[in-house]
């Protein structure tokens, strides 16, 4: 099912894409006030599973609280939204898009007179930056430097934050860039327009800590507990830009981009080409996906239970066959 088709959840109602409509004078039309989440279900051995959505619910809760929004939803029924949402499109596999915004009553900057309205959409999306993008991407450093502390709140995932997402994407393209690496406002490194960012630098894994400026991902967390499940070395520290040029390894992770290495930094070539710390990371994360591991952390809920129960009980009867 492509962007554009099938139904979406508004407010508690199932409607079709076409009639999803907001009024142009909602007041995120003219403010920015809305947050929202970046899941993804995915299609496993045992049935299509979105990965994570106990934790996205809890951002996206998170989120709303920072900007004085009542979600008119508690955590439990914003996962039965998303599961039915899913299982009115009959998606194995998706991403998924709760969003929670002032609607419409009144113009002005205070929004506290708007109703909090909500949404999720789903539809199929492949890979971000493309389909070679499991080869390595081509980035550069941006112009646009992530907001400065006590300006935008980063650890909120505000539609509002992201404009300064869409200038570091846009530069990046226009240049001949798939993507843009922002630094915060010490210049130190901070974050994709979209993903988080790892280097690998002898055979230790760096990450910028949550004071520059980053979002809190759900995939670098991830990240985090994969790599250190591996045994590497993991350290979340202050970067110099410098550091991104010596790395022997470098890549992306989030929920669009999932795992994404990458080739050049500024025309310099990352490393020797050789990516063992990536690859291995890469192939763990999906490897659990694909149920070739356990999900030891209970990162899936399935969508359709009964189906993955079946799944189960098939694969049971088959080991006891042979």
């Amino acid at each position: 099912m492509s962007f554009g088709t099938g139904k979406v959840w508004m407010n508690g109602t199932l409607v079709d894409w076409a009639d999803a409509k907001i009024h142009v004078a909602s007041h995120v039309v003219h403010y920015g006030t809305g947050v929202f989440e970046g899941a993804r279900c995915y299609q496993t051995p045992k049935g299509a599973a979105c990965f994570r959505l106990d934790d996205h619910v809890a951002r996206l809760l998170d989120s709303a609280k920072i900007y004085r929004m009542d979600s008119p939803l508690d955590h439990a029924g914003w996962e039965k939204a998303v599961l039915d949402t899913i299982r009115a499109n009959s998606l194995k596999a998706c991403y998924i898009r709760p969003l929670m915004y002032r609607g419409y009553n009144q113009l002005g900057v205070n929004p506290l007179p708007c109703p909090v309205d909500m949404t999720v959409l789903v539809w199929e999306w492949g890979a971000y930056l493309g389909p070679d993008a499991d080869k390595g991407v081509d980035v550069r450093v941006s112009s646009w430097n992530r907001t400065a502390p006590n300006t935008f709140p980063a650890a909120a995932k505000a539609t509002a934050n992201y404009a300064n997402s869409t200038l570091i994407k846009m530069e990046a393209m226009l240049d001949g860039y798939a993507e843009g690496i922002a630094l915060d406002t010490m210049g130190y490194v901070s974050e994709g327009s979209g993903q988080n960012l790892f280097i690998v630098r002898k055979n230790v894994i760096y990450t910028p800590p949550i004071h520059s400026s980053i979002l809190g991902g759900i995939t670098r967390d991830t990240i985090l507990t994969i790599a250190r499940g591996l045994g590497y070395d993991v350290r979340e520290e202050v970067l110099p830009r410098e550091v991104l040029y010596l790395a022997d390894e470098a890549f992306f992770c989030g929920t669009a981009v999932e795992v994404t290495p990458i080739r050049s930094i500024d025309k310099i070539a990352i490393g020797s080409g050789r990516r063992p710390v990536t690859d291995a990371i890469r192939r763990t994360f999906f490897d659990i996906l694909n149920g070739e591991l356990p999900d030891t952390h209970g990162w899936l809920t399935f969508v359709y239970p009964d189906e993955a129960h079946l799944r189960e009980g098939a694969a049971a009867t088959a080991a006891r066959a042979r």
